[in-house]
């Protein structure tokens, strides 16, 4: 043996840390941001937000930070922040819900359907209403999680038969925003305002800020919410240690299917009428707020305030390029480079972290 082996063998063999040493000594700045980013993974979209906010601000002025332009944001995500808020439970588990639009306009049918059709009570509508968004959930959780079916088919599937009994139920009937407010102004009660200062809120704004907030602290501070996880990390793993893996996700997928209908009582509100073809592509614009807040697709790592965060992003974006003037077709495309980057920053997060 040389010389320079043996001295490296005796290194070794003595416990030098001198190797370990040295690979602390190069740990820089990046990947000190790479390790913060994934103990922090609502920071990104936070950092885009703000970001997005000065940059229209200074184009714009005080035509952009007037109290009207930026509650008119909140009140254009709201149905895109309480369906983000279920995509981001499902997301979580390493999953995906491509229904949670046909729940939405579905349950919002029904609530509309039962009580001017049959002559329901509206607050009775509601919760039946409440009660079938979440019957949907968990078809789509029990096909997921006791027959072991792809969730990305399983919503796929449910997602159209769904829409497809919307359709059929309403008979494409849409109920006129006059009669809703003439006989049943419980069904428009989410598109109440209220005025702080010059500020015009909606309480469809309210419920989607308290369901945020609620959520972040269940799945951050209760044991369901970090089985949620664990699910979504490594669902064997997790099984293992004492998880009760399927009910679980059929918990998850449920509750997604309540805020759902949830929010199908709040797009009553939003656009005053029951319409059996609104919220078409709330299942894609969830999606995307739930990407570019930072959830990852793997599942297991994100906020849901990063989800919040995301659908702010596509509200300043639309809302900015539209007092700017220019064509819309740009919101798409800087939404679909958003989307990338996020998956992109995601995967580098992911490699630096293991």
């Amino acid at each position: 043996m040389s010389e320079a082996t043996q001295s490296d063998f005796d290194k070794s063999a003595s416990g030098d840390t001198k190797v370990a040493e040295f690979h602390d000594e190069r740990r820089g700045p990046l990947t000190h941001i790479q390790h913060f980013l994934h103990q922090t993974p609502a920071a990104v979209p936070l950092i885009v937000l703000i970001l997005s906010v000065a940059v229209f601000g200074l184009i714009l002025g005080s035509k952009f930070f007037s109290p009207f332009a930026l509650t008119l944001i909140l009140q254009q995500v709201a149905i895109v922040g309480i369906t983000a808020a279920a995509q981001s439970l499902v997301i979580l588990t390493a999953g995906i819900d491509l229904s949670v639009g046909a729940i939405m306009v579905f349950s919002s049918v029904l609530m509309g359907q039962l009580t001017f059709r049959y002559g329901i009570p509206a607050e009775i509508s509601i919760a039946l209403g409440l009660a079938a968004g979440t019957f949907m959930g968990v078809i789509n959780g029990v096909l997921v999680a006791v027959m072991r079916l792809p969730p990305f088919i399983v919503t796929l599937g449910t997602w159209q038969i769904f829409l497809a009994a919307n359709f059929l139920y309403s008979r494409n009937e849409t109920i006129r925003s006059q009669e809703i407010a003439e006989q049943a102004p419980a069904l428009q009660f989410f598109g109440e305002k209220l005025t702080l200062g010059g500020a015009v809120f909606t309480y469809g704004v309210v419920v989607m800020i308290v369901l945020v907030i609620v959520l972040a602290y269940v799945l951050r501070q209760t044991a369901w919410g970090r089985h949620v996880y664990a699910v979504g990390d490594d669902p064997e793993a997790a099984q293992l240690s004492g998880v009760q893996v399927r009910r679980v996700l059929v918990s998850v997928y449920a509750l997604s299917g309540l805020i759902c209908a949830l929010a199908g009582w709040v797009l009553i509100g939003r656009i005053g009428s029951v319409s059996p073809t609104s919220g078409q592509l709330a299942n894609i614009e969830s999606i995307t707020a739930v990407v570019i807040g930072g959830i990852s697709l793997f599942g297991g790592r994100g906020s849901i305030v990063g989800a919040l965060f995301g659908g702010l992003i596509v509200g300043v974006f639309s809302l900015g390029l539209r007092m700017v003037g220019t064509d819309p077709q740009w919101t798409y495309m800087l939404i679909g480079i958003l989307i990338i980057s996020a998956v992109a920053i995601d995967q580098w997060i992911r490699k630096v972290a293991v």
